[in-house]
């Protein structure tokens, strides 16, 4: 997204005096009500596939007790797909309603994964979704009283932007282990292989290969809508295949003993065909969250620390994200804000707690948004069509267990690398931030724990500071913080020093 440096607002047009340009202000920020709807059009489809890639990163999931979410004892991708769209439709409005802003907001990729494998890993799914409605009440609490921009000093930027990088990693792996491009050996030194035995094999895998070509030449070429076009064209592809060849699932059965009877070139998690009959709407993971669930069942530390956790990866984005926006469109003030922050980010907390209250990760801004801007949109009437297209999609829900695995993880590739583009913002020669970003980056993949990345980032950084004489330098919440990741690494020798 190219850069501009102008931060007058963008030149008033003539228009209609009504009611909807009374409320958006439309001809005064130089728009219309076409490149609005276009715009509110762009932005969805740019950002409709949180709805498919959603509820396959957190529907395949089991929690601590062996349960999926929303579905007991079963996946439940319907219901996930349906609460995305929802709880996305309605919060973009609101912050189009409210913001009078061209952003729109969806679960956030990259927290999701973080919920999904660090946090439901250790509970339930609901005492997780509470974890996530008690961080977004925390940031809305910080924004109303003003202390955010204190947090928000507290972590230097650059671990910041190493959070990001090795979250962007993280979900890259997941993309390639579900596909099976990856594939753990499970013996020998070497912990995992291309493909089976290294080579590529199974109809599967190259679907996805096929799929990974597809999204980087329609993304280099700026194709709008390009990671749904991939998804859907490789459906298509996927559906075809499945009914020549016969491939079936990973896994066809068990044995007499009970061990899975494994097919290593089947379909990972969804076979492409069409089900017998399709199940009704389902909003079943609504209201699946336990506010408090979480200090009993992982100790009041662990718990502080997740939910400081999901703040860094969440609360540190939307800022950015809106200035980006804003400064594409032309809507920044002098002191290069946009106009409406504290409601920009009013909204955008109660979205985080909103995501965890109806079981579907914590919602955020999505700098997708910047496809709607592309198209001329500068109010909050292009937000109110992206949301309106979000209730639609609710209708489509259901259709999203059909999509095999395969066909959908090429985006979470992309997607990693997009976000591992920002690590040229990190001075690499500077060791005092250097080496905590390095341990933040690998240790995300290497350790499959984004908590695991981020507390050795932020140990590393006060050890170091502490080495070289600066301790004045770090903030006293990087302290406490550190001690914390500290006591979270060692609490099974604590424990046990404790109680004897």
């Amino acid at each position: 997204m190219a850069e501009t440096t102008t931060t007058a607002g963008p030149a008033k047009s003539a228009a209609p005096d009504n009611a909807l340009e009374r409320f958006f202000h439309i001809g005064e920020r130089g728009s219309t009500l076409g490149r609005e709807i276009r715009g509110g059009v762009a932005t969805f489809f740019t950002m409709a596939y949180i709805v498919v890639l959603n509820p396959l990163i957190l529907g395949f999931v089991k929690d601590a007790d062996g349960k999926f979410l929303g579905g007991g004892a079963a996946p439940n991708l319907p219901a996930i797909a349906a609460g995305t769209a929802l709880v996305a439709g309605v919060l973009t409005i609101l912050m189009g309603l409210v913001a009078n802003y061209p952003l729109a907001l969806a679960t956030g990729l990259g927290l999701n994964a973080f919920v999904a494998y660090a946090i439901a890993s250790k509970m339930t799914w609901a005492d997780a979704m509470g974890l996530v409605v008690i961080e977004g009440v925390v940031i809305l609490v910080l924004v109303l009283t003003g202390f955010r921009q204190a947090v928000f000093h507290a972590v230097p930027a650059q671990l910041k932007v190493a959070i990001s990088v090795g979250i962007g990693l993280f979900i890259a792996l997941i993309g390639l282990v579900d596909a099976g491009f990856v594939r753990r050996t499970g013996t020998g030194p070497v912990p995992v292989e291309l493909g089976i035995g290294g080579q590529l094999a199974g109809w599967p895998t190259l679907v996805f290969a096929l799929g990974v070509v597809l999204i980087i030449a329609l993304w280099v070429r700026k194709v709008k809508g390009a990671i749904i076009i991939s998804i859907i064209t490789m459906t298509v592809v996927a559906f075809v295949i499945e009914a020549i060849a016969k491939v079936g699932p990973t896994v066809t059965g068990q044995d007499s003993a009970g061990n899975n009877i494994v097919n290593p070139r089947g379909w990972n998690l969804n076979v492409p065909t069409w089900p017998d009959h399709i199940d009704p709407i389902s909003f079943g993971t609504l209201g699946e969250f336990n506010l408090l669930g979480s200090f009993s069942r992982v100790g009041v530390v662990a718990a502080v620390l997740l939910i400081f956790t999901l703040m860094l990866a969440d609360f540190f984005d939307t800022m950015g994200t809106m200035t980006a926006i804003g400064a594409e469109a032309g809507l920044l003030d002098e002191e290069g804000n946009p106009p409406s922050t504290q409601r920009i980010l009013v909204v955008d907390s109660i979205a985080a707690a909103a995501g965890g209250a109806a079981g579907v990760s914590s919602n955020t801004s999505y700098i997708e948004s910047a496809s709607g801007v592309g198209e001329g949109a500068r109010t909050g009437l292009a937000s109110v069509v992206t949301g309106v297209l979000f209730l639609v999609a609710v209708v489509f829900a259901p259709l999203v267990e059909i999509i095999p695995n395969e066909a959908a993880v090429p985006a979470l590739v992309l997607v990693g690398f997009l976000m591992m583009q920002q690590v040229k913002e990190i001075a690499w020669d500077d060791v005092e931030i250097a080496i905590p970003a390095f341990l933040t980056i690998i240790l995300m993949p290497f350790t499959y724990s984004i908590t695991v990345g981020i507390g050795a980032g932020f140990v590393a950084y006060v050890v170091i500071k502490i080495v070289r004489g600066k301790v004045a330098q770090v903030h006293p919440m990087m302290w406490v913080t550190a001690g914390l990741f500290v006591v979270y690494f060692f609490i099974e020798p604590i424990t046990a020093a404790f109680t004897g």
